[in-house]
């Protein structure tokens, strides 16, 4: 069992105190957070859908052709393969694309708090 442990009361090295967040940076990480959680959300349920869904329906789906091939055995062969990878692919460029739009807001916040700072002097 390890100790217990404790933090010194006069730490010669406390933690820096993160910078101050103006509130437009906080609803822009508000959104990219949320954005980004039901973005998995969907492609989760999509990919469970396909691993989980389409088996279970196989017989009834068994007379659904695709690419010459019923409909489960090519979902199992590769077609899920390429859903995943499908998958994989949106979530790159939807993220990559809401990054973009934070690193706006961020910049924009800055040259906010730079024009303020500047006025102040």
């Amino acid at each position: 069992m390890a100790a217990p442990h404790t933090t010194p009361r006069n730490n010669p090295n406390p933690l820096p105190e993160p910078p101050p967040v103006s509130e437009a940076m906080a609803l822009a990480h508000r959104r990219y957070w949320r954005f980004n959680v039901a973005l998995i959300a969907v492609l989760m349920s999509i990919g469970f859908a396909v691993s989980f869904v389409v088996p279970l329906f196989a017989r009834a789906l068994d007379s659904v052709r695709f690419a010459g091939f019923s409909l489960p055995f090519y979902i199992g062969a590769q077609g899920a393969i390429l859903i995943y990878m499908g998958l994989v692919a949106l979530y790159i460029v939807l993220m990559q694309r809401a990054d973009r739009e934070l690193q706006a807001a961020r910049e924009a916040d800055m040259a906010i708090r730079e024009a303020s700072q500047a006025q102040q002097r």
